[in-house]
């Protein structure tokens, strides 16, 4: 033989080897393994969010090494894909190698066995009838086929075959089983994102990262209504229409264009009591592009509107751009002088104080909120340096209102509109703010909740500002522009100087003039004249005192906060043109709220409170729009696999033969040998019936 001939056989070997290989089922396994493992890392890592997410969430470095890997859109990835695809050809090659062997072995009867080899069965007998041999193997064969067996009779030297087999379909088990995984991973691939991403790779396509009108968004942004798969998303307000739908991307989003045109009506939503929503559904007008026919639809919640193969669901509900009017407070300086301020949700509004320039993005308004109030946190839960000193604890605990004390209250309850915006400074710097409309009652107290957070992963935290008779911020702003103000915080000391003393204390020994420049150095260390302020401005003074003598200081301190808080409120009112206010315990219990107000508002970070007055609410619809060809092939996919399963488990595969050869006298001699892929109990039993029937004299 030839080196030519050598390297060729080698070569097909070698070939016959990797086919063997990939169409194994330990090869397969394997993949099944990665499979697996990558969908749990799908499942437990978010997919396809935006790229600052993932930075934050990891840090820079694993977010570089996640990025490498692919692991941000997993399923969309080219190693998952290519597994899947191997995967598929690893099936197929499985299916092609075994699938007409399995045929051939389902229609042959295996009638070359010999009398000899019938012996040495385990499952066999053997027994004589006074029939001749035709008759006895005739005999036989009916008595197989009442028992569902398919029959052939063979003619053999020296004696008659009868070759039966149940159950043959077992085989198909194995087919339709290694079918259906190669048609459900079809399928899913048709569903995925597989044929956006070949867009991306082959036709340029990519995805917005900017902002602006839909419609201005450049053809490279966009995928025609050709696209065989997507799953996108849209925003429509009540009047308006689109014709588009959004799908989400790693680097910003991929405009889907539909052949139709969905004009929102209406939006519907019921609430429950307590103001949760138990229903909400879209009113919508569809607009064919291609004929111009229009029609109505009514969108609900696992209700969705099917048209030219893409399935439209209700998926939430959103605002719209509801005009909003709002009341502004200053929260810095010694003005309290209100002022008007509008918008529209979407929108900013640029806002002006003194030199400063900020901008106010509307960002949510929501006429319901069902919240539950004991979970609120006050807003020096933002505040990374709020500690007490331990021995001061007990005291100003006493004055600083803690959220935490609600915390036994589960209560949900609908505590009204509330309007969400960002205060934007000129360095791009932003804190999120979120303000309700009406006060809310919490220990018995109404107050008006003022929530602030610094970035979008963490909570509201909450200012409490109590309502005044009025049911208005309006005192409490007051009280913190004179809380500001030298003047009134040095004649709200001497006021409370000349109520502490009796006219003869307060010449003895300057004694008046003392306790008046206290007065003043306890506002001004409250006010956070030359430090923090509030509690924590208090607590940072106190800690400069001897320990010994901390408890004692800070109940002298509190007492005269109080009564110089008191003389500012008198004065503040005064310098409003205000009635002076009536010593009452309603008005005990307003100076304490808002003292802890005064205090928290440290950690407030904006210079303007905004108090949401009128709204015209304009309601959209989030409506997500999939189109799936791959479905009924999953279906049928999965279908497929029942049936096979069905195959595999519960058909069992049975041969039996009889060989009938004359006795050498007046009757004939039948062996009789039966065989099963599993020995089972029940196939014991067909045996014990078969032998006891087969030989029975007719």
């Amino acid at each position: 033989m030839s080196t030519t001939g050598i390297e060729l056989n080698t070569r097909r070997r070698g070939l016959a080897e990797a086919v063997e290989l990939v169409s194994s089922m330990r090869f397969a396994i394997s993949l099944l393994t990665i499979v697996s493992i990558a969908s749990i890392i799908g499942t437990v890592l978010k997919q396809n969010e935006p790229m600052p997410n993932y930075v934050n969430q990891l840090g820079p470095f694993w977010f570089e090494v996640f990025d490498k890997l692919g692991l941000y859109s997993v399923y969309s990835s080219w190693w998952f894909l290519l597994i899947l695809v191997t995967l598929i050809l690893s099936t197929g090659l499985c299916v092609v190698r075994n699938g007409p062997k399995m045929m051939r072995d389902m229609r042959s009867w295996r009638e070359n066995v010999r009398e000899e080899s019938l012996r040495n069965f385990h499952h066999k007998m053997e027994w004589t009838a006074p029939l001749e041999r035709a008759a006895l193997a005739g005999q036989s064969a009916e008595r197989l086929r009442h028992a569902g067996y398919a029959v052939k009779l063979v003619e053999k030297d020296g004696g008659i075959l009868v070759a039966a087999k149940k159950g043959a379909g077992n085989k198909f088990g194995y087919i339709f089983a290694h079918s259906a995984i190669i048609v459900i991973l079809l399928g899913g691939m048709l569903d995925s994102e597989l044929p956006v991403k070949f867009q991306q790779w082959f036709f340029g396509k990519t995805p917005f990262g900017g902002s602006g009108v839909i419609a201005d968004i450049p053809a490279q942004h966009r995928l025609n209504t050709s696209n065989p798969t997507f799953r996108g998303n849209t925003l429509i307000a009540e009047g308006q229409t689109t014709d588009t739908a959004l799908l989400p991307q790693a680097a910003g989003v991929l405009v889907q264009e539909l052949p139709f045109s969905i004009t929102l009506k209406k939006f519907v939503v019921d609430f429950y009591s307590t103001g949760m929503p138990k229903l909400f559904a879209s009113e919508v007008v569809v607009r064919d592009h291609e004929t111009g026919k229009t029609f109505p639809a009514s969108i609900k919640v696992n209700q969705p509107l099917i048209y030219k193969g893409i399935a439209v669901y209700q998926s939430s509900f959103d605002d719209g751009g509801s005009k909003l009017t709002l009341t502004g407070f200053p929260m810095e300086g010694t003005k309290a002088d209100a002022f008007p301020i509008s918008g529209a949700v979407g929108s900013s509004t640029e806002l002006k104080r003194g030199a400063d320039t900020y901008s106010v993005e509307w960002s949510g308004f929501r006429p319901f909120n069902v919240e539950n109030i004991a979970a609120s946190q006050d807003a020096r839960a933002v505040a990374k340096n709020t500690s007490f000193n331990e021995a001061l604890t007990a005291t100003l605990g006493k004055a600083s209102g803690s959220a935490a004390k609600d915390a036994d209250n589960k209560d949900l309850k609908n505590v009204g509109p509330s309007v969400q915006y960002k205060l934007r400074d000129k360095t791009g710097q932003a804190r999120e703010f979120m303000n309700y409309m009406q006060p809310v009652t919490i220990d018995g107290a109404q107050v008006y909740l003022a929530g602030v957070r610094s970035s979008p992963s963490e909570p509201f935290s909450y200012l409490r500002i109590p309502a005044d008779d009025q049911y208005s911020v309006r005192t409490w702003m007051r009280l913190r522009a004179a809380l500001a103000d030298p003047g009134l915080r040095a004649e709200a000391a001497r006021r409370y100087a000349v109520r502490a003393l009796a006219p003869e204390q307060r010449d003895q020994g300057g004694l008046g003039r003392q306790l008046e420049q206290s007065a003043a150095r306890t506002l001004a260390i409250f006010s956070g004249e030359d430090g923090r302020g509030g509690f924590a401005g208090v607590s940072q003074f106190l800690e400069k005192i001897p320990a010994a003598e901390q408890e004692k200081a800070a109940n002298i301190f509190m007492k005269m906060l109080n009564g110089t808080l008191w003389e500012l409120w008198q004065a503040a009112q005064e310098r409003a043109g205000e009635p002076p206010v009536e010593p009452t315990e309603a008005h005990g219990r307003y100076l304490q709220l808002a003292t802890n107000a005064l205090s928290d508002s440290v950690f407030y970070g904006a210079p303007v409170y905004l108090q949401l007055d009128e709204f015209v609410e304009i309601k959209a619809s989030v409506l997500q729009l999939t189109r799936s060809p791959g479905k009924p092939i999953v279906y049928f996919g999965c279908l497929l696999l029942v049936a096979g399963v069905f195959a595999m488990f519960y058909i069992r595969e049975r041969r039996l033969w009889v060989w009938v050869r004359n006795d050498g006298g007046s009757g004939a001699h039948a062996l009789m040998a039966m065989s099963s892929q599993r020995k089972t109990l029940e196939f014991d039993r067909e045996f014990e019936d078969l032998k006891e029937k087969l030989p029975q004299a007719a």
